[in-house]
């Protein structure tokens, strides 16, 4: 008898043996013997699957029309894309690991203590035990084997001492270009999906034997040895779970899969009754008292019917169903079943959609999984609240009793469909209407943790405020919102994040409650300056200091043209001042104080007046870092890398359109040192020798800029030219409506951060900038977003826009309380920590403050709240 003859046979055998205890033959199938793992690519000895990472859609904040055309191609899409392949939709969770953000810290940061840095993170990450969702889609490309003669064959090669797991390039070749090109398909669908990386595979396949396993091989191709382990696992089957098993043979874990034989009629979306997306709502009450997340995974195999197929089924259930009609009339003296008439109507129905959108069937088989490392009892509180769950939502959630081994092995990667008969055939829109890929989804893939997602979905937003320019991005980042939320100690934290990263990071301090920056700063160890604008920092911003030789005697004629009175500019003051800056700029150290000096022994009277009246000036508060001597031990202004505050305290901006003669005193003064700062800005953002080198300028109450001519120009220059520069642009400010004028910065602003703002204008800039519907439910969330549901204040609690334009809530979050507290803008907290500073430094020692996790503000809350 021939080898095929013999699968045949025995085929044959076990489908009847299934049949006559009412059970399918795949319940029987042995386990595919995995032979190779590449980038997007499982191949077993029966078969070849392409795997798929999904995107999250933000759906948590999409308006509900959005949120229907979302659903609507999501099915348009399993429609086109997928008729007649048997696929394999898993969602998976896995705890952010600590010691991999550590290792991540080690390669993103490289200035201050970077050791300390990551330790602290790392720490955070472990306390907050947060899950992060994974979506993976399989899609079979191929048959090599039946089951049958895969295991004849295998027992063969065992049997005459060979054993060969490896896989032909040629197959490997054809198998990739497979890969490849429903890539592109899938590209187009609201799931952006792209090819899973072999190391993701490599984990997903290994982390369901609940053993520490070796990190896979950086290969293109795993094979052999090495996939034997990842591979390897235990479990021993009970009728409602089972028990994984370590390599000592000890309970590793208990893990119950549950089935969903039933599904309402009709379901509701968008809704609670997105029976996938809702995955990370489920909590249940463990037994310490505490309400945690249970976070079942999914196992989703499904096949998309072709339209001729679907069509021809549906023609069949509606004859049967005309005909049980017209036998019933002729019987039953015309009385006919009410259901038989449903039916009928029904399917004619649904074939005419069919025919006339791009709506087809589907076969799908949900499984639940539910696991536990802590106790059995603990894995069936789990079962419970799930089920419980899915009872509210008017869905049946059952365990599968007596099916337990069947389902975990289907559910593996790799397998097959085991348990037929619990599946349902619906629309392609039943699927979609799960919204697995739905919730919520801000930040980049990779970088700095910036905090913690608040919606349905748990999880981390990345951030990187200097990422803009290396991706060929705009690199503007607005924090937008009323006073007294976190946006300034936001900022703050993302400027300290670019520091360690190396960066140049200047933050000019318009508020003079910044002073945390550089406390913060120090704690990590970063190189800090702080320089204050005052009678006692004569020189500290004097523009011969800060900026190059060559480019500073034209800036300095117009700071002190500003400054003088409107009767000396109407007299032609600016010739003596121009002649006065060009004979000290060849000085071998030229100075702003060595002008006003010359001005004032010169044999002319008008220079002479403009001398004195700058003298005086000089004598003032805001005049004394532009104009005065400087005195010993001084730290001016100088482009290095590391963290500078620059204090203004006291600044009175004219509004923008003054004219210089209707400026005050004050005003003019004022206006000059600030450009006198923005000079410094821009002359050190476009300087050749840090061109390679990451900006950041950072401006809390940027409203102080954009209210004057000069504040706006310099804001437009730097969002625009940002990328160029590798600068990077961050603006706080309690007025959003103020930024909609301002074109330039507006097209640079690749992510906005919006807190709690009062006021209808501020709402409705805010709802702009986010690119939410104006209306009252923006407004509400808008107002909202900063308080709980008790009123409590949420410091740090924001909306997100990102640079994908996916918008979601979002919780700032500090790696450490004495981080936190440092960069602190409360008046109190900077006082106390002034004075426990002094008392330290008079005992000869300073202890860090260590309150704890418990004392921390609640600006750094975790958790989903709203």
């Amino acid at each position: 008898m021939s080898s095929a003859t013999k699968t045949k046979t025995a085929k044959k055998g076990v489908s009847r043996f299934g049949r006559l205890l009412g059970l399918g033959a795949e319940r029987f199938m042995p386990v595919p013997q995995l032979v190779a793992v590449a980038d997007g690519l499982v191949v077993t000895a029966t078969g070849a699957e392409a795997w798929f990472v999904l995107s999250s859609a933000n759906t948590d904040l999409m308006p509900e029309p959005a949120q229907d055309a979302e659903q609507d191609a999501a099915a348009l899409a399993l429609a086109k894309v997928l008729p007649g392949y048997d696929a394999h939709l898993k969602v998976l969770w896995s705890p952010l690991d600590g010691e991999v953000y550590r290792a991540e810290a080690h390669e993103m940061f490289t200035a201050g203590d970077v050791e300390a840095f990551a330790d602290m993170w790392a720490q955070r990450l472990d306390g907050l035990d947060l899950p992060q969702r994974h979506l993976l889609l399989g899609i079979k490309i191929a048959e090599r084997a039946t089951a049958t003669n895969a295991t004849v064959k295998d027992a063969t090669s065992s049997a005459l001492g060979l054993r060969h797991t490896g896989l032909a390039e040629g197959e490997l070749a054809q198998l990739d270009a497979a890969v490849r090109r429903l890539e592109r398909r899938l590209e187009a669908t609201p799931w952006r999906a792209r090819i899973a990386p072999v190391e993701l595979l490599a984990w997903a396949i290994s982390r369901e034997s609940y053993r520490p396993q070796p990190a896979p091989p950086k290969l293109p191709v795993v094979t052999g040895a090495s996939l034997v382990r990842l591979s390897l696992s235990r479990a021993i089957p009970h009728s409602d779970h089972l028990q994984l098993l370590d390599a000592r043979g000890e309970t590793a874990a208990w893990v119950a899969m549950l089935a969903m034989p039933a599904f309402p009629e009709a379901i509701h979306t968008p809704g609670e009754q997105e029976w996938l997306r809702c995955l990370s709502e489920i909590r249940y009450t463990h037994e310490s008292g505490d309400e945690l997340l249970v976070c079942p995974e999914a196992s989703v195999r499904f096949t998309v019917w072709r339209k001729g197929a679907a069509i021809k089924a549906v023609d069949k259930v509606r004859q049967s169903a005309k005909e049980q009609r017209r036998s019933a009339a002729e019987n039953s003296a015309g009385e006919t079943l009410a259901e038989t008439e449903e039916t009928e109507l029904v399917m004619e129905a649904l074939r005419q959609r069919m025919s006339r959108d791009s709506m087809t069937l589907l076969e799908d088989h949900p499984r639940l999984l539910v696991a536990s490392a802590e106790s059995l009892e603990d894995l069936r509180a789990r079962c419970d609240a799930v089920i419980s769950h899915y009872a509210g939502l008017s869905i049946d959630v059952i365990v599968a009793a007596d099916e337990q081994r069947e389902m975990w092995l289907e559910s593996q990667v790799g397998d097959m469909l085991r348990v037929a008969d619990l599946g349902h055939i619906r629309e392609t829109d039943a699927l979609a209407a799960s919204m697995f890929w739905g919730g919520s989804e801000a930040g980049d893939d990779e970088g700095p943790i910036a905090g913690l997602l608040t919606g349905t979905t748990p999880g981390v937003v990345r951030f990187d405020i200097t990422a803009g320019s290396a991706r060929g991005d705009a690199t503007t980042t607005a924090y937008l919102g009323r006073s007294g939320r976190g946006k300034t100690t936001a900022m703050m934290l993302a400027t300290l994040t670019a520091a360690m990263r190396g960066a140049y990071a200047l933050m000019l301090g318009f508020k003079g409650d910044e002073i945390g920056l550089i406390r913060a700063g120090e704690y990590l160890g970063l190189p800090s300056h702080h320089v204050t604008c005052g009678i006692d920092t004569p020189g500290v911003a004097d523009l011969f200091r800060m900026l190059q030789r060559g480019e500073a005697a034209l800036q300095v004629v117009s700071q002190m043209l500003i400054m003088l009175p409107e009767r000396m500019r109407n007299q032609g003051v600016e010739t003596h001042l121009l002649r006065a800056v060009n004979e000290i700029a060849e000085h071998h150290d030229p100075a702003s104080w060595r002008v006003v000096d010359l001005l004032k022994d010169s044999d002319n009277e008008l220079a002479r007046d403009a001398g004195q009246a700058l003298a005086e000036v000089a004598r003032t508060q805001l005049g004394a870092p532009v104009l005065g001597r400087p005195r010993d031990g001084a730290s001016p202004l100088r482009p290095e890398a590391g963290l500078w505050l620059v204090q203004v305290p006291g600044l009175t901006m004219p509004q923008a359109g003054t004219r210089p003669a209707d400026m005050t005193m004050n005003e003019r003064v004022s206006l000059a040192l600030m450009r006198g700062l923005i000079a410094y800005a821009l002359n050190t953002a476009s300087r050749a020798d840090l061109r390679n080198l990451p900006k950041v300028i950072s401006v809390p109450e940027v409203h102080v800029l954009t209210g004057t001519d000069d504040g706006k120009r310099f804001l437009d220059l730097v969002a625009r030219m940002g990328r160029a520069l590798d600068t990077s642009l961050a603006i706080d400010s309690q007025d959003p409506n103020s930024l909609l004028g301002l074109d330039g910065v507006l097209e640079a602003i690749t992510t906005v951060f919006g807190f709690e703002q009062s006021t209808r204008v501020q709402q409705d800039a805010l709802a702009e900038l986010l690119r939410l519907p104006v209306g009252e439910a923006s407004r509400a969330l808008i107002h909202g977003v900063g308080k709980t549901a008790h009123g409590v204040i949420r410091h740090g609690h924001c909306i997100v826009r990102d640079r994908f334009d996916r918008v979601a809530t979002m919780q700032w979050d500090s790696p450490s309380y004495e981080l936190l507290r440092a960069l602190s803008t409360n008046p109190k907290h900077q006082a106390e920590d002034a004075e426990r500073d002094q008392s330290g430094r008079e005992e000869g020692e300073l202890e860090p403050e260590d309150e704890g996790a418990d004392h921390r503000a609640d600006f750094v809350k975790a958790g989903s709240e709203g």
